[in-house]
């Protein structure tokens, strides 16, 4: 039920960030459209947080401490850029438009997922213990 919540999280954040930034769209006029693909949006940027990260984050160590974890901005922005251009390949009506503009965006969906996970508790976080 964890993952749910978290695909559902992320699907609000990006929902958010189409409404704040221009440069990010959602190219659908349907409620139940824009909830398909903002979830499976979601699910595509899980994906690739999950798999890429790591392995950029390995590969890029220096860069890390070189600025002082600076070039997680420019990494985040650019998982942000291939979540679109996958989605793009699947036809999703999600797209973003320029790096800065990604940049900004994955800031806004890390904010708003963090401040959503920390309302919305997780069972799953815990070992099962239901906060003992």
């Amino acid at each position: 039920m964890g993952i749910v919540i978290r695909v559902v999280i992320t699907a609000v954040a990006l929902w958010i960030s189409t409404l704040v930034l221009s440069g990010i769209t959602l190219n659908t006029d349907s409620t139940p459209k824009k909830v398909g693909t903002l979830l499976a949006v979601a699910v595509i940027f899980g994906i690739v947080n999950a798999v890429i990260r790591p392995v950029v984050k390995t590969v890029g160590c220096a860069f890390y401490v070189l600025t002082l974890g600076l070039i997680a901005l420019v990494v985040n922005g650019a998982l942000f850029l291939l979540t679109s251009w996958i989605a793009g390949k699947l036809s999703l009506p999600f797209h973003v438009n320029g790096f800065w503009t990604a940049i900004l965006g994955a800031l806004i969906v890390g904010l708003v997922s963090w401040l959503l996970n920390a309302v919305v508790p997780d069972k799953g976080r815990n070992g099962g213990r239901n906060g003992r």
